[in-house]
Protein backbone atom coordinates (compact mmCIF):
# COMPACT_ATOMS: atom_id res chain seq x y z
CA UNK A 1 0.00 0.00 0.00
CA UNK A 2 1.13 3.26 -0.90
CA UNK A 3 0.35 6.70 0.98
CA UNK A 4 0.08 9.69 -1.90
CA UNK A 5 0.36 12.54 0.70
CA UNK A 6 0.46 15.15 -2.29
CA UNK A 7 -0.21 15.69 -6.34
CA UNK A 8 2.65 17.85 -8.23
CA UNK A 9 1.32 19.18 -11.36
CA UNK A 10 3.22 20.21 -13.89
CA UNK A 11 3.28 23.63 -14.29
CA UNK A 12 5.65 26.56 -12.92
CA UNK A 13 5.63 26.59 -9.33
CA UNK A 14 7.75 29.39 -9.36
CA UNK A 15 6.46 32.25 -11.11
CA UNK A 16 4.30 32.06 -13.62
CA UNK A 17 0.84 33.28 -14.06
CA UNK A 18 -2.33 33.51 -16.23
CA UNK A 19 -3.24 36.82 -18.67
CA UNK A 20 -6.42 38.26 -20.71
CA UNK A 21 -6.79 42.06 -22.10
CA UNK A 22 -8.86 44.15 -20.42
CA UNK A 23 -11.87 44.71 -23.44
CA UNK A 24 -13.18 41.19 -22.55
CA UNK A 25 -13.73 42.30 -18.98
CA UNK A 26 -17.36 43.13 -18.96
CA UNK A 27 -18.19 46.91 -17.19
CA UNK A 28 -19.64 44.53 -14.23
CA UNK A 29 -16.36 42.37 -13.99
CA UNK A 30 -18.24 39.23 -14.58
CA UNK A 31 -15.12 38.30 -16.49
CA UNK A 32 -16.84 35.47 -17.75
CA UNK A 33 -17.49 33.65 -15.09
CA UNK A 34 -13.58 34.46 -14.23
CA UNK A 35 -12.07 32.94 -17.27
CA UNK A 36 -10.49 36.00 -19.19
CA UNK A 37 -10.48 35.36 -22.34
CA UNK A 38 -8.42 36.78 -25.17
CA UNK A 39 -10.23 38.21 -28.42
CA UNK A 40 -9.36 35.09 -30.38
CA UNK A 41 -9.80 32.19 -27.59
CA UNK A 42 -7.27 29.14 -28.12
CA UNK A 43 -8.90 25.78 -29.48
CA UNK A 44 -10.50 23.93 -26.50
CA UNK A 45 -7.43 21.88 -24.89
CA UNK A 46 -8.50 18.74 -23.43
CA UNK A 47 -6.14 19.52 -20.41
CA UNK A 48 -8.59 22.24 -19.29
CA UNK A 49 -11.25 20.38 -17.75
CA UNK A 50 -8.98 17.65 -15.65
CA UNK A 51 -6.95 21.03 -14.29
CA UNK A 52 -9.73 23.20 -13.36
CA UNK A 53 -11.12 19.72 -11.55
CA UNK A 54 -8.01 19.60 -9.93
CA UNK A 55 -7.53 23.05 -8.43
CA UNK A 56 -11.47 23.66 -7.13
CA UNK A 57 -13.11 24.70 -9.86
CA UNK A 58 -13.16 28.45 -11.26
CA UNK A 59 -12.77 31.26 -8.73
CA UNK A 60 -15.24 34.00 -9.60
CA UNK A 61 -14.85 37.27 -8.03
CA UNK A 62 -15.28 40.29 -10.50
CA UNK A 63 -12.63 42.31 -8.54
CA UNK A 64 -9.93 40.19 -8.49
CA UNK A 65 -10.46 39.85 -12.33
CA UNK A 66 -10.42 43.02 -12.87
CA UNK A 67 -7.00 42.99 -10.46
CA UNK A 68 -4.97 40.61 -13.12
CA UNK A 69 -7.01 42.12 -16.34
CA UNK A 70 -5.12 45.12 -15.86
CA UNK A 71 -2.07 43.62 -16.01
CA UNK A 72 -2.33 41.23 -18.64
CA UNK A 73 -3.51 43.40 -21.94
CA UNK A 74 -0.11 45.55 -21.54
CA UNK A 75 1.71 42.19 -21.01
CA UNK A 76 0.14 40.72 -24.32
CA UNK A 77 0.92 43.93 -26.23
CA UNK A 78 4.84 44.02 -25.06
CA UNK A 79 5.19 40.26 -25.17
CA UNK A 80 7.44 38.73 -28.05
CA UNK A 81 4.42 37.74 -29.40
CA UNK A 82 1.41 40.29 -29.55
CA UNK A 83 -0.84 37.93 -31.93
CA UNK A 84 -0.73 34.77 -29.75
CA UNK A 85 -3.86 34.05 -28.18
CA UNK A 86 -4.47 33.38 -24.79
CA UNK A 87 -7.20 32.28 -22.44
CA UNK A 88 -6.80 32.59 -19.06
CA UNK A 89 -8.58 31.03 -15.87
CA UNK A 90 -8.16 31.82 -12.04
CA UNK A 91 -8.62 28.69 -10.23
CA UNK A 92 -9.84 28.52 -7.05
CA UNK A 93 -7.24 26.89 -4.97
CA UNK A 94 -4.99 28.69 -1.99
CA UNK A 95 -1.95 26.85 -3.53
CA UNK A 96 0.69 29.44 -5.22
CA UNK A 97 0.87 28.49 -8.42
CA UNK A 98 0.71 29.44 -12.01
CA UNK A 99 1.23 27.42 -15.36
CA UNK A 100 0.51 27.57 -19.32
CA UNK A 101 -0.29 25.27 -21.93
CA UNK A 102 0.97 24.90 -25.24
CA UNK A 103 -2.07 26.07 -26.62
CA UNK A 104 -2.19 29.61 -24.76
CA UNK A 105 -4.59 28.69 -22.22
CA UNK A 106 -2.51 30.19 -18.41
CA UNK A 107 -3.54 29.14 -15.21
CA UNK A 108 -3.63 31.06 -11.81
CA UNK A 109 -4.34 30.38 -7.91
CA UNK A 110 -5.86 32.68 -6.11
CA UNK A 111 -3.47 31.74 -3.49
CA UNK A 112 -0.89 33.44 -5.91
CA UNK A 113 -3.08 36.07 -6.20
CA UNK A 114 -3.70 36.88 -3.08
CA UNK A 115 0.27 36.59 -2.18
CA UNK A 116 1.21 39.33 -4.66
CA UNK A 117 1.51 42.84 -3.40
CA UNK A 118 0.70 44.90 -6.54
CA UNK A 119 0.10 44.78 -10.75
CA UNK A 120 3.55 44.42 -11.42
CA UNK A 121 4.23 41.42 -9.65
CA UNK A 122 1.08 40.01 -11.12
CA UNK A 123 2.21 41.15 -14.73
CA UNK A 124 5.68 39.83 -13.45
CA UNK A 125 4.23 35.95 -13.49
CA UNK A 126 1.96 36.47 -16.43
CA UNK A 127 5.13 37.87 -18.73
CA UNK A 128 7.00 34.80 -17.56
CA UNK A 129 4.01 32.32 -18.25
CA UNK A 130 3.67 33.88 -21.97
CA UNK A 131 7.26 33.63 -22.33
CA UNK A 132 6.97 29.88 -22.16
CA UNK A 133 3.90 29.77 -24.58
CA UNK A 134 5.80 32.45 -27.28
CA UNK A 135 9.11 30.02 -27.03
CA UNK A 136 7.65 26.87 -27.47
CA UNK A 137 8.80 25.39 -24.57
CA UNK A 138 6.63 22.55 -24.21
CA UNK A 139 6.98 21.53 -27.48
CA UNK A 140 10.85 21.43 -27.26
CA UNK A 141 10.90 19.63 -23.56
CA UNK A 142 8.66 17.07 -25.35
CA UNK A 143 10.97 16.40 -28.57
CA UNK A 144 13.81 16.04 -25.70
CA UNK A 145 11.19 13.96 -23.68
CA UNK A 146 10.94 11.50 -26.85
CA UNK A 147 14.70 11.09 -26.98
CA UNK A 148 15.15 10.54 -23.54
CA UNK A 149 12.26 7.37 -23.51
CA UNK A 150 14.78 5.97 -25.99
CA UNK A 151 17.66 6.37 -24.39
CA UNK A 152 16.39 4.66 -21.59
CA UNK A 153 14.73 1.73 -24.31
CA UNK A 154 18.40 1.52 -24.75
CA UNK A 155 19.95 1.29 -21.38
CA UNK A 156 17.46 -1.27 -20.30
CA UNK A 157 18.84 -3.75 -23.21
CA UNK A 158 22.49 -3.00 -21.27
CA UNK A 159 24.10 -6.41 -19.98
CA UNK A 160 26.28 -4.00 -18.01
CA UNK A 161 24.17 -2.64 -14.87
CA UNK A 162 26.62 0.16 -14.18
CA UNK A 163 26.60 1.74 -17.65
CA UNK A 164 23.30 1.22 -17.94
CA UNK A 165 22.86 2.97 -14.55
CA UNK A 166 25.18 5.39 -15.77
CA UNK A 167 22.98 6.30 -19.20
CA UNK A 168 20.07 6.79 -17.07
CA UNK A 169 21.17 8.97 -14.92
CA UNK A 170 22.76 11.16 -17.19
CA UNK A 171 19.24 11.05 -18.75
CA UNK A 172 17.61 12.28 -16.18
CA UNK A 173 20.26 14.91 -15.95
CA UNK A 174 20.44 16.43 -18.82
CA UNK A 175 16.43 16.65 -19.40
CA UNK A 176 16.02 18.59 -15.70
CA UNK A 177 19.25 20.56 -16.86
CA UNK A 178 17.26 21.48 -19.90
CA UNK A 179 13.97 22.06 -18.21
CA UNK A 180 16.25 24.51 -15.93
CA UNK A 181 17.22 26.51 -18.94
CA UNK A 182 14.23 27.16 -20.23
CA UNK A 183 12.45 28.63 -16.72
CA UNK A 184 15.68 30.35 -16.80
CA UNK A 185 15.29 32.04 -20.24
CA UNK A 186 11.46 32.40 -19.38
CA UNK A 187 12.44 34.76 -16.52
CA UNK A 188 14.71 36.70 -18.28
CA UNK A 189 12.15 37.23 -21.52
CA UNK A 190 9.21 37.87 -18.81
CA UNK A 191 11.93 40.59 -16.87
CA UNK A 192 12.46 42.14 -20.29
CA UNK A 193 8.91 42.12 -21.16
CA UNK A 194 7.87 44.11 -17.74
CA UNK A 195 10.06 46.66 -18.56
CA UNK A 196 8.32 47.01 -22.10
CA UNK A 197 4.70 47.23 -21.05
CA UNK A 198 6.29 50.01 -18.41
CA UNK A 199 5.69 47.90 -15.02
CA UNK A 200 8.66 47.76 -12.60
CA UNK A 201 11.00 45.45 -13.56
CA UNK A 202 12.45 44.13 -10.54
CA UNK A 203 8.85 42.89 -9.31
CA UNK A 204 9.86 39.53 -10.66
CA UNK A 205 12.65 39.00 -7.73
CA UNK A 206 10.18 41.14 -5.37
CA UNK A 207 7.73 38.12 -6.22
CA UNK A 208 10.17 34.87 -6.04
CA UNK A 209 11.18 36.45 -2.83
CA UNK A 210 7.67 36.04 -1.43
CA UNK A 211 6.89 32.85 -2.66
CA UNK A 212 10.34 31.45 -1.40
CA UNK A 213 9.12 32.93 1.93
CA UNK A 214 5.66 31.59 1.74
CA UNK A 215 7.42 28.21 1.04
CA UNK A 216 9.08 28.49 4.59
CA UNK A 217 6.27 29.58 6.04
CA UNK A 218 4.45 26.52 5.17
CA UNK A 219 7.14 24.10 5.61
CA UNK A 220 6.09 21.55 8.16
CA UNK A 221 8.68 22.26 11.41
CA UNK A 222 11.71 21.35 10.21
CA UNK A 223 11.43 18.27 7.80
CA UNK A 224 11.60 19.81 4.84
CA UNK A 225 14.88 19.90 2.49
CA UNK A 226 16.88 23.09 2.40
CA UNK A 227 19.23 21.50 -0.30
CA UNK A 228 18.03 21.91 -4.03
CA UNK A 229 17.66 18.76 -6.16
CA UNK A 230 20.15 18.28 -8.71
CA UNK A 231 17.70 16.89 -10.85
CA UNK A 232 14.79 19.57 -10.23
CA UNK A 233 13.24 20.71 -13.46
CA UNK A 234 13.41 24.54 -11.64
CA UNK A 235 16.86 26.28 -10.82
CA UNK A 236 17.44 26.98 -6.68
CA UNK A 237 14.92 29.79 -5.78
CA UNK A 238 17.75 31.91 -4.62
CA UNK A 239 19.59 31.26 -8.07
CA UNK A 240 16.49 32.75 -9.85
CA UNK A 241 16.15 35.43 -7.74
CA UNK A 242 19.67 36.25 -8.14
CA UNK A 243 19.39 36.07 -12.05
CA UNK A 244 16.51 38.33 -12.09
CA UNK A 245 17.77 41.02 -9.99
CA UNK A 246 20.81 40.75 -12.58
CA UNK A 247 18.40 40.71 -15.90
CA UNK A 248 16.35 43.73 -14.37
CA UNK A 249 19.49 45.93 -13.26
CA UNK A 250 20.73 45.64 -17.27
CA UNK A 251 17.18 47.58 -17.76
CA UNK A 252 17.88 50.12 -14.95
CA UNK A 253 18.14 51.17 -10.98
CA UNK A 254 15.26 50.44 -8.81
CA UNK A 255 12.96 52.46 -9.00
CA UNK A 256 12.10 52.49 -12.63
CA UNK A 257 8.53 51.32 -13.87
CA UNK A 258 5.21 51.13 -12.46
CA UNK A 259 3.87 49.16 -9.72
CA UNK A 260 0.28 50.17 -9.43
CA UNK A 261 0.01 48.36 -5.71
CA UNK A 262 -2.99 50.98 -4.24
CA UNK A 263 -5.74 50.15 -6.72
CA UNK A 264 -4.02 46.38 -7.22
CA UNK A 265 -4.56 45.58 -3.22
CA UNK A 266 -8.44 47.77 -3.52
CA UNK A 267 -9.29 44.45 -6.01
CA UNK A 268 -8.64 42.40 -3.26
CA UNK A 269 -10.45 43.25 -0.84
CA UNK A 270 -12.93 40.40 0.28
CA UNK A 271 -11.36 37.75 -1.84
CA UNK A 272 -11.95 34.24 -0.19
CA UNK A 273 -8.30 33.27 2.10
CA UNK A 274 -6.84 29.66 2.58
CA UNK A 275 -9.77 26.38 1.74
CA UNK A 276 -12.52 27.25 -0.42
CA UNK A 277 -15.90 26.83 2.30
CA UNK A 278 -17.03 23.65 -0.06
CA UNK A 279 -13.93 21.84 1.23
CA UNK A 280 -14.03 22.66 4.70
CA UNK A 281 -11.89 24.80 6.79
CA UNK A 282 -8.61 24.32 8.12
CA UNK A 283 -7.69 26.17 11.48
CA UNK A 284 -4.33 25.93 13.13
CA UNK A 285 -4.92 21.79 13.97
CA UNK A 286 -8.21 21.45 13.74
CA UNK A 287 -10.48 20.78 10.66
CA UNK A 288 -13.58 21.48 10.25
CA UNK A 289 -16.58 20.85 7.71
CA UNK A 290 -20.06 22.63 7.82
CA UNK A 291 -21.60 20.42 5.41
CA UNK A 292 -20.72 17.04 6.90
CA UNK A 293 -20.71 18.45 9.87
CA UNK A 294 -17.60 17.11 11.14
CA UNK A 295 -14.17 17.92 13.25
CA UNK A 296 -10.75 16.43 14.24
CA UNK A 297 -7.87 17.97 15.30
CA UNK A 298 -4.33 16.46 14.44
CA UNK A 299 -1.69 16.22 17.85
CA UNK A 300 0.76 19.51 18.26
CA UNK A 301 3.58 19.50 15.57
CA UNK A 302 1.37 18.31 12.29
CA UNK A 303 0.98 20.77 9.94
CA UNK A 304 -2.52 20.37 8.17
CA UNK A 305 -3.20 20.97 4.16
CA UNK A 306 -6.78 20.70 2.66
CA UNK A 307 -6.82 19.49 -0.88
CA UNK A 308 -9.89 18.64 -2.87
CA UNK A 309 -9.08 14.89 -2.52
CA UNK A 310 -8.45 14.51 1.19
CA UNK A 311 -7.10 16.46 4.21
CA UNK A 312 -2.95 15.63 4.72
CA UNK A 313 -0.62 16.60 7.50
CA UNK A 314 3.29 16.00 8.53
CA UNK A 315 5.10 16.11 11.17
CA UNK A 316 8.86 17.41 11.35
CA UNK A 317 9.49 13.62 12.57
CA UNK A 318 8.13 12.61 9.09
CA UNK A 319 5.05 10.60 9.70
CA UNK A 320 2.15 11.85 7.57
CA UNK A 321 -2.05 11.76 7.66
CA UNK A 322 -4.65 11.33 5.03
CA UNK A 323 -8.22 11.87 6.04
CA UNK A 324 -11.33 11.01 3.58
CA UNK A 325 -14.35 9.52 3.70
CA UNK A 326 -16.20 7.17 1.51
CA UNK A 327 -19.74 5.89 1.40
CA UNK A 328 -20.69 2.15 2.78
CA UNK A 329 -24.02 0.36 2.98
CA UNK A 330 -25.08 0.51 6.82
CA UNK A 331 -25.27 -3.07 6.85
CA UNK A 332 -21.33 -3.80 6.06
CA UNK A 333 -19.66 -3.72 9.50
CA UNK A 334 -16.45 -1.75 9.80
CA UNK A 335 -14.32 -4.34 10.65
CA UNK A 336 -15.57 -6.35 7.49
CA UNK A 337 -14.86 -2.82 5.71
CA UNK A 338 -10.97 -2.93 7.15
CA UNK A 339 -10.78 -6.53 5.76
CA UNK A 340 -11.94 -5.86 2.67
CA UNK A 341 -9.09 -5.79 0.51
CA UNK A 342 -8.67 -1.85 0.26
CA UNK A 343 -5.34 -2.16 2.40
CA UNK A 344 -2.06 -4.09 1.41
CA UNK A 345 -0.55 -5.01 3.87
CA UNK A 346 -2.97 -5.78 6.68
CA UNK A 347 -2.04 -7.46 9.69
CA UNK A 348 -3.53 -10.76 10.87
CA UNK A 349 -5.66 -10.07 14.29
CA UNK A 350 -4.77 -6.60 14.36
CA UNK A 351 -8.76 -4.87 13.29
CA UNK A 352 -9.86 -3.75 16.59
CA UNK A 353 -13.80 -2.20 16.93
CA UNK A 354 -14.08 0.51 19.41
CA UNK A 355 -16.36 3.74 19.26
CA UNK A 356 -15.81 7.75 19.34
CA UNK A 357 -18.52 8.97 21.38
CA UNK A 358 -21.56 7.88 19.59
CA UNK A 359 -20.26 6.58 16.64
CA UNK A 360 -18.79 3.00 15.89
CA UNK A 361 -15.26 3.18 14.80
CA UNK A 362 -12.78 0.60 13.73
CA UNK A 363 -8.71 0.49 13.74
CA UNK A 364 -6.10 -1.88 11.38
CA UNK A 365 -2.23 -1.96 11.26
CA UNK A 366 -0.69 -2.70 8.31
CA UNK A 367 2.86 -2.96 6.67
CA UNK A 368 4.17 -2.75 3.39
CA UNK A 369 6.88 -1.35 1.14
CA UNK A 370 8.93 -0.28 3.75
CA UNK A 371 6.22 2.03 5.22
CA UNK A 372 4.31 1.36 9.10
CA UNK A 373 0.49 2.17 8.75
CA UNK A 374 -2.36 2.75 11.05
CA UNK A 375 -5.86 3.06 10.19
CA UNK A 376 -8.35 4.35 12.10
CA UNK A 377 -12.27 4.16 10.30
CA UNK A 378 -15.45 6.11 11.82
CA UNK A 379 -19.23 5.28 10.74
CA UNK A 380 -21.30 8.73 10.64
CA UNK A 381 -24.73 7.70 8.48
CA UNK A 382 -23.88 6.33 5.26
CA UNK A 383 -20.48 8.22 4.98
CA UNK A 384 -16.91 6.31 6.41
CA UNK A 385 -14.33 8.77 7.58
CA UNK A 386 -10.71 7.01 7.44
CA UNK A 387 -7.75 8.51 8.68
CA UNK A 388 -4.03 6.75 7.78
CA UNK A 389 -1.14 7.45 9.81
CA UNK A 390 2.45 6.28 7.83
CA UNK A 391 5.89 6.39 8.99
CA UNK A 392 8.93 4.90 8.10
CA UNK A 393 9.57 3.53 11.85
CA UNK A 394 6.76 1.59 12.66
CA UNK A 395 6.69 2.84 16.93
CA UNK A 396 4.23 3.93 19.35
CA UNK A 397 4.25 6.95 17.92
CA UNK A 398 1.73 6.38 14.93
CA UNK A 399 -0.57 4.59 17.58
CA UNK A 400 -0.34 7.62 20.09
CA UNK A 401 -1.19 9.80 16.82
CA UNK A 402 -4.32 7.68 15.60
CA UNK A 403 -5.63 7.88 19.14
CA UNK A 404 -5.38 11.11 19.45
CA UNK A 405 -6.56 12.82 16.62
CA UNK A 406 -9.80 10.23 16.23
CA UNK A 407 -10.85 10.86 20.08
CA UNK A 408 -11.09 14.88 18.90
CA UNK A 409 -13.49 13.38 16.55
CA UNK A 410 -16.84 14.75 16.50
CA UNK A 411 -20.18 16.28 15.56
CA UNK A 412 -20.20 20.42 14.83
CA UNK A 413 -23.09 21.71 16.89
CA UNK A 414 -25.49 24.05 15.05
CA UNK A 415 -23.87 27.24 16.65
CA UNK A 416 -21.02 26.05 15.60
CA UNK A 417 -21.65 25.36 11.92
CA UNK A 418 -23.60 28.38 11.56
CA UNK A 419 -20.50 30.08 12.98
CA UNK A 420 -17.95 28.96 10.73
CA UNK A 421 -17.31 31.11 7.68
CA UNK A 422 -14.43 31.31 5.29
CA UNK A 423 -11.41 33.83 5.55
CA UNK A 424 -10.88 36.78 3.58
CA UNK A 425 -8.45 39.00 2.90
CA UNK A 426 -9.24 42.52 4.15
CA UNK A 427 -7.28 45.58 2.95
CA UNK A 428 -6.56 48.04 5.78
CA UNK A 429 -4.91 51.44 5.86
CA UNK A 430 -2.05 51.67 8.35
CA UNK A 431 -2.87 54.05 10.82
CA UNK A 432 -0.48 56.35 12.56
CA UNK A 433 1.58 54.23 15.46
CA UNK A 434 -0.10 51.01 14.64
CA UNK A 435 2.83 48.30 14.47
CA UNK A 436 3.54 45.18 12.47
CA UNK A 437 2.22 43.09 15.63
CA UNK A 438 -0.57 45.59 16.25
CA UNK A 439 -2.00 45.04 12.55
CA UNK A 440 -0.68 41.01 12.78
CA UNK A 441 -2.98 40.71 16.13
CA UNK A 442 -6.07 41.47 13.84
CA UNK A 443 -5.74 38.51 11.74
CA UNK A 444 -7.99 35.64 12.83
CA UNK A 445 -7.70 31.89 12.26
CA UNK A 446 -3.95 31.72 10.84
CA UNK A 447 -0.92 30.67 12.76
CA UNK A 448 2.53 33.36 13.59
CA UNK A 449 0.71 36.08 12.50
CA UNK A 450 2.90 38.62 12.92
CA UNK A 451 5.12 36.32 10.21
CA UNK A 452 2.37 35.98 7.89
CA UNK A 453 1.45 39.47 7.96
CA UNK A 454 5.13 40.03 6.99
CA UNK A 455 5.06 37.45 3.97
CA UNK A 456 1.48 39.10 2.63
CA UNK A 457 2.91 42.43 2.71
CA UNK A 458 6.23 42.50 1.43
CA UNK A 459 7.53 43.21 4.13
CA UNK A 460 11.26 42.07 5.63
CA UNK A 461 12.39 41.55 8.75
CA UNK A 462 12.30 44.47 11.45
CA UNK A 463 10.22 46.46 8.19
CA UNK A 464 7.16 48.21 9.55
CA UNK A 465 5.00 49.86 6.89
CA UNK A 466 4.14 53.55 7.13
CA UNK A 467 1.25 55.20 8.17
CA UNK A 468 -1.34 55.81 5.23
CA UNK A 469 -0.18 52.42 3.73
CA UNK A 470 -2.56 49.67 2.48
CA UNK A 471 -1.95 46.33 4.01
CA UNK A 472 -3.52 42.78 3.90
CA UNK A 473 -5.01 40.99 7.19
CA UNK A 474 -6.98 37.69 7.20
CA UNK A 475 -10.57 37.94 8.51
CA UNK A 476 -12.85 35.60 9.62
CA UNK A 477 -16.08 36.45 6.68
Amino acid sequence: MTLALAAALAGCTSIGVLGTPDPLVSSTGSATSNVLAAASDPSVDPEHERIVATYGGVYDDPAAAQAVARAVGRIVAASDDPSQSYRITILNSPAINAFALPSGNLYVTRGLIGLADDTSEVAAVIAHEMAHVTARHAMARARRVEVASEVTKMANVMQDQDAQRLALASTQLSLARFSQVQELEADAVGVRTLARAGFDPFAASRFLTSMARWAEYRAARGNSSKNPDFLSSHPSTPERISFAVRSAREIGAPGIGEQEREQYLKGLDGMVYGDDPSEGYVRGRSFLHKGLGIQFTVPVGYTLENTTKAVLATDAQGMAMRFDGVSLAPDTALSAYLASGWINGLVAGSITTTAIGDLPAATATARADGWAFRIGVVRKGRTVFRFIFAAQDDGTALDTALAETMASFRRLTPEESTRLRPLRIRVVRVKPGETVERLADQMVGVERKTELFRILNGLGPGEAPEAGRLVKIVADG
